[in-house]
């Protein structure tokens, strides 16, 4: 994937723009761009200083392209660590591919997806964590999905796993030290103390693998299934929570026959809303389809929001709730329509229906009115609510499936260390399950050697340009 030239890439979107950056990164990027910049005013190249812009005439053949601005960055202290050059023009297509194509002329390369940042990590202006968050930060859709991705950026998450990794290599060289004096029976640590370092690494890695929870439906986007029986005001919800007509809304029961799904920011949290077709028994084809499509939309959801009236007998609603509930499903009953009772949210209802469902189907109650739109403050208090639970936001938070995983493995060799202490396993032995732990926490960060596959996996995801 990396090449030792010098490349180039648009580095903003594709099309028509009032701008346009392109960058250049490679020993070659000041002396091509010698051949097509003129800076304005008497100014030399040599006179030219690092971290400046100039402004000036980008020339094809003596053609004038348009006029550009010109930014010097000299390696090392670049994005890149090389020489970088970042030139933004007018944001025409025609002339980004012009000043592009005659560069490409001049024998530099094209960028592949993320080789910028790839090129970072390569000369340790980053490591392989922060190089990762930098594609979050750029697809980030809310204020707490920016707030994770600049916390890793800025090296907040590489601390914390570089103290874990320290902590690790430490209890290692306990156990080492004690090989290599084994014949004199010294004690660098006792039992006690080693299985309480233990302990303490194996509570920090299982907070992080439980916070993954938390940073992925961040990351993606909570999914909220809204269910419940026909004409409950499952759309008329959906509309409300939008302000717009996302959904038709009919008395006719079976309107809704798809899932409709769209995506809301609550307090700077992104919620993912799927509006599905009435749950009941039909013998319509295309109905029938819809609910078991509505089914299975609540199997993929974090969060249930089951409508409700009091024309339901409290009976049916919970055997359909049980039959929905799967782990890790919080619900949030809701009943709807409180503006057409004489006593408005029926508190006695609510609470049977609560006391019938099985201990395990976490829940809360509230009542609603999809007509009065401050019935539903309590509601998206709920969701913030609810989604803070799932992790400690004052903490590191794992978004990473990667880093999920490598937290995984190490967590397995450190349950294996503490099984050997137990055991009174030899000591070479209890090294090799702690080696393996310290290189699955460094391969988050790269510390560790990645390889070069796994490199390119990660890197081919990013935007050209970056």
């Amino acid at each position: 994937m990396l090449s030792d030239g010098t490349i180039i890439a648009l580095s903003t979107p594709q099309g028509s723009g009032a701008l346009g950056v392109i960058r250049l990164s490679g020993p070659l990027a000041f002396e091509k761009t010698q051949l097509f910049f003129t800076p304005k005013g008497s100014k030399k190249w040599e006179d030219f200083q690092a971290n400046q812009i100039y402004l000036g005439a980008f020339k094809n053949d003596n053609n004038l392209v348009d006029e550009v601005l010109v930014s010097f960055f000299k390696g090392p202290h670049s994005y890149t660590g090389e020489d970088v050059i970042e030139l933004s023009c007018h944001g025409s297509p025609y002339i980004l591919q012009c000043i592009i194509s005659s560069y490409l002329e001049e024998g530099i390369l094209p960028a592949q997806a993320g080789e910028f940042t790839l090129r970072a990590y390569l000369n340790k202006k980053m490591d392989l964590s922060q190089a990762e968050a930098v594609s979050d930060l750029i697809s980030s859709e809310s204020a707490e999905a920016h707030r994770i991705a600049m916390q890793q950026m800025r090296g907040g998450f590489s601390k914390g796993m570089e103290e874990l990794r320290q902590k690790l290599i430490q209890f290692k060289a306990l156990i080492e030290l004690e090989l290599d004096f084994s014949e004199e029976e010294v004690n660098f640590a006792d039992k006690s103390q080693l299985e309480s370092l233990l302990n303490e690494l194996d509570k920090e890695i299982r907070t992080l693998k439980d916070s993954f929870a938390y940073g992925n439906v961040i990351k993606k986007g909570v999914p909220v299934a809204i269910a419940g029986k026909p004409n409950v005001g499952k759309s008329s919800l959906l509309n409300a929570l939008f302000n717009e007509e996302k959904a038709i809304v009919s008395p006719i029961a079976g309107t809704t026959r798809d899932s409709i799904e769209d995506t809301l920011i609550i307090e700077g949290v992104q919620f993912r809303f799927i509006d599905t077709a009435g749950l009941r028994q039909t013998e319509d084809a295309i109905e029938s389809i819809g609910v078991a499509k509505a089914k299975e939309k609540v199997t993929q959801a974090r969060i249930l929001l089951y409508l409700y009236d009091k024309t339901t007998a409290d009976s049916i609603l919970v055997d359909e709730l049980e039959s929905l509930y799967h782990e890790d499903l919080k619900v949030l009953l809701i009943q709807n329509k409180v503006d057409l009772e004489r006593n408005g949210y029926d508190k006695d209802f609510s609470r049977k229906l609560q006391q019938q469902l099985s201990s395990k189907i976490e829940n809360v109650s509230l009542g609603i009115s999809t007509k009065e739109i401050d019935t539903l403050k309590p509601l998206k208090k709920e969701l913030i609510q609810t989604v803070q639970s799932l992790g400690n936001n004052n903490g590191l938070i794992v978004n990473n499936t990667r880093h999920y995983h490598a937290l995984g493995e190490a967590l397995k060799a450190i349950e294996n260390v503490k099984k050997g202490i137990k055991s009174d396993l030899a000591g070479d032995l209890l090294s090799i399950e702690l080696k393996e732990a310290i290189e699955h926490i460094g391969t988050i960060t790269g510390v560790i050697d990645t390889d070069q596959d796994v490199l390119g996996t990660i890197f081919s995801q990013f935007c050209i340009g970056k």
